[in-house]
């Protein structure tokens, strides 16, 4: 048996509702973040994600309509209109067609 003192970081505050041993609801979230600190010292990961700063740039504003899917599909939609493949939905048309002829 080594007589090498025993290192943690856990700090030793426990609840007095709980029993002497190990705690009924471990913390998850301490628990990864212990495991990402023993990886980077390890050398098995080259940084603790957490240890991140968040980026600092601005994200750059995009317009979803500017896409090439967004304009297939609108063109799309016009197509099926001008055809009467679909419609609006009013008292004449509750419900949206239940099939389609294009095949």
């Amino acid at each position: 048996m080594t007589e090498e003192p025993f290192e943690t970081s856990e700090n030793a505050r426990r609840d007095r509702r709980e029993h002497g041993g190990a705690p009924m609801r471990p913390d998850d979230d301490e628990l990864a973040h212990r495991v990402e600190q023993e990886r980077v010292e390890a050398g098995i990961e080259d940084y603790d994600p957490a240890d991140v700063p968040p980026a600092t740039d601005d994200p750059v504003p995009t317009d979803p309509t500017d896409s090439e899917d967004y304009q297939e599909t609108e063109a799309e939609l016009r197509r099926e209109e001008e055809e009467g493949e679909i419609y609006p939905l009013t008292d004449r048309h509750p419900f949206p067609p239940s099939h389609y002829d294009r095949s």
